[in-house]
């Protein structure tokens, strides 16, 4: 590649990076600025953090919602990991004549919208009295077509040879699934738990439908109730926000590499 190619390259990069990022610049400015600067697009930081921290901790459970919103997307992302791999592996490593029909019809619920289960879901949970409950809100998530097949086409990649050496040496299915397959596809699986932490952690709409209790807030739930009433203080939204966006950005940059492995290994 010539220089000039070079350079427009990263000057390209470097201006969609710029795009990218000015999102989360402004977000963090609105949090240490007034109600007042953040309207008015001040784009330099201010001296207000600690009066905005104040006023959100004093309006809003902000201790509760993170710990509500922590539990819940540590418990769901470690039960959906573990379903989802197994369903996935079983659908690749045992044969059967009616897996591929089951599997087909697992894909074809991908193309439902939540919104249209939604109400038969609530009705379902109501009628057996598991609203405001954490088995209402993980039970519809915790088994998802996507991750049943990343982790199936994940699984085709493992060595078949291996399998049938370790049933021949003894080891149980179990065995070989917790003690071979889980080590080798260490990268599927932190993709997989990225996608689900987040999608966990920003989880709003069934969360507000099925727990309706205030001890049941979380943060998606407590960041909305800070656009409610009459007047709205845009720098405790935005620090409400930003306290909201910091969880998934950590989860998601310490397992960037690992997250891409894992996306590029099940593709092929």
């Amino acid at each position: 590649m010539s220089k000039g190619k070079k350079i427009a390259q990263y000057t390209i990069l470097t201006i969609v990076s710029l795009f990218s990022v000015f999102p989360l610049y402004y977000m963090l400015c609105g949090a240490t600025n007034k109600s007042t600067d953040v309207v008015t697009g001040r784009l330099i930081p201010g001296t207000y953090l600690l009066k905005n921290f104040q006023n959100l901790i004093a309006n809003q459970n902000l201790g509760r919602a993170l710990w509500n919103s922590f539990r819940n997307a540590v418990i769901l992302t470690a039960l959906a990991l573990l379903v989802c791999s197994i369903a996935g592996y079983g659908f690749e490593i045992f044969h059967d004549k009616g897996k591929d029909v089951v599997m087909t019809i697992l894909l074809m619920a991908m193309m439902i919208p939540f919104a249209a289960i939604m109400i038969p879901l609530f009705r379902m949970f109501a009628q057996m009295k598991l609203v405001n409950t954490m088995a209402a809100f993980m039970l519809p998530t915790i088994s998802t077509p996507f991750l049943i097949m990343l982790f199936r086409q994940s699984a085709r990649s493992f060595p078949h040879d291996i399998i049938e050496a370790a049933r021949m040496d003894g080891l149980s299915e179990i065995g070989i699934f917790f003690r071979m397959f889980i080590p080798t596809m260490r990268s599927t699986y932190a993709a997989a738990m990225t996608i689900t932490f987040m999608n966990a952690w920003n989880n709003y709409l069934w969360p507000k439908v099925v727990l309706q209790n205030d001890s049941s807030i979380t943060m998606p739930m407590l960041v909305s109730n800070l656009q409610g009433g009459y007047k709205t203080d845009y720098g405790v939204l935005m620090l409400g926000v930003f306290i909201c966006t910091i969880p998934t950005a950590i989860v998601f940059f310490c397992l960037q590499k690992s997250f891409t492995e894992g996306i590029t290994g099940s593709v092929k």
